[in-house]
């Protein structure tokens, strides 16, 4: 009697097909995602995947304290979990330290926790958790050593555009495929913050039913990263419609008012918190800016925009037919981003005009 025997192709192959399956059991999963505003929207994507395909399961998301708002409340969220590294770091207390480690090691077992940060300070909180730990290889993380802290890895180019590779390390995870048309064809990620701000309300931040609402975005982390307030100025006078100038802080607005007192078009908002920023932009015709979180809040929303890029590139957005990027003639490398590439001063403000008047059609 044959004890064993060899397994031809088309069995191999239905034991392949098994294996994602095994899979549909998963009850909760962890996403740890701490940081940055426009890092976390394009990462938010991959909760309308999970729940399709695992709709029984439990999402919850371990961020930074600063970015909780933004979570809070979604649909598809079942708890949103807030540290404060920053803070930690800043105080070095070593009471709040240990305060934070105990807070992770006691959210409960999950079946599998997924960083899609690849740093070493987000698989340290992710191995805090728990055993069941999932991200990028050593070969694909910005800092190798993470892939040190997951019991299991993905492979995916780190020159790879941000979204496909948000997208790839949570489906390669959980045993399914999350393909460019789902992408494509995603829903709103916000959709339940797009009336946070009242109709009524609109009028007050800037908006207007007689010209077309164009949202531009001045700010950025760096300042390489910023298209000159007299770029916006004469691109404000040159696309003659209801230009409203957003700002994140007083630096900000004193741009912002500046660009407002030389272009008759331009109109300085509000200040915003996170969920209002959404919803206004939810509600505008388009949006321009920098390569900034709330530049990605435009894609997230399925709203036409127009990202800038200098030091940076367009792997940092998912173009669309209605979300585009405009990069300066530099070359980047993606491994060492030099900070003070200020090309993004070379960007012709005709060539956003002809796209933004294309998009406004």
């Amino acid at each position: 009697m044959r004890l064993y025997q060899r397994l031809d192709n088309k069995e191999i192959t239905k034991i392949l097909d098994i294996i994602p399956s095994m899979k549909k059991d998963i009850k909760r999963i962890a996403i740890v995602r701490l940081s940055a505003l426009g890092d976390v929207v394009n990462t938010a994507i991959v909760l309308q995947f999970i729940s399709a395909k695992f709709p029984n399961a439990k999402i919850e998301w371990i961020t930074e304290e600063v970015f909780a708002p933004l979570l809070m409340n979604h649909p598809l969220i079942s708890a949103v979990h807030a540290i404060n590294l920053k803070q930690l770091k800043k105080d070095k207390s070593i009471s709040k330290l240990f305060k934070t480690i105990s807070y992770l090691k006691n959210l409960g077992e999950f079946d599998i926790i997924i960083d899609i940060q690849g740093l070493l300070k987000s698989a340290v909180v992710a191995r805090l958790i728990g055993k069941n730990t999932h991200g990028f290889d050593k070969n694909s993380s910005r800092e190798s050593l993470s892939s040190l802290f997951y019991k299991t890895t993905s492979t995916i180019s780190y020159s790879e555009n941000v979204v496909q590779r948000n997208c790839f390390v949570v489906g390669n995870g959980l045993g399914f495929e999350i393909s460019d048309k789902m992408i494509l064809d995603k829903k709103p990620i916000f959709a339940h913050l797009k009336n946070e701000c009242s109709l009524d309300s609109m009028s007050l931040h800037g908006m207007t039913e007689e010209k077309k609402n164009i949202a531009i975005v001045i700010g950025a982390s760096w300042e390489s990263k910023k298209y000159p307030k007299e770029s916006v100025a004469q691109l404000c006078s040159e696309l003659k419609q209801n230009c409203i100038i957003l700002w994140g802080n007083e630096i900000e607005k004193e741009y912002g008012m500046w660009i407002c007192e030389n272009s008759p078009f331009a109109t300085l908002a509000p200040k915003l918190s996170l969920t209002e920023l959404i919803s206004f932009i939810s509600n505008v015709d388009l949006l321009i800016g920098n390569d900034t979180g709330p530049t990605h809040m435009a894609w997230a929303q399925n709203i036409p925009s127009i990202t800038l890029f200098g030091p940076t590139t367009s792997r940092m957005i998912y173009e669309t037919p209605i979300n585009i990027g405009i990069k300066s003639p530099s070359k980047v490398d993606i491994n060492k981003i030099d900070k003070n590439d200020f090309s993004i001063e070379n960007i012709e403000v005709r060539d956003i005009s002809t796209q933004a008047k294309e998009l406004l059609k």
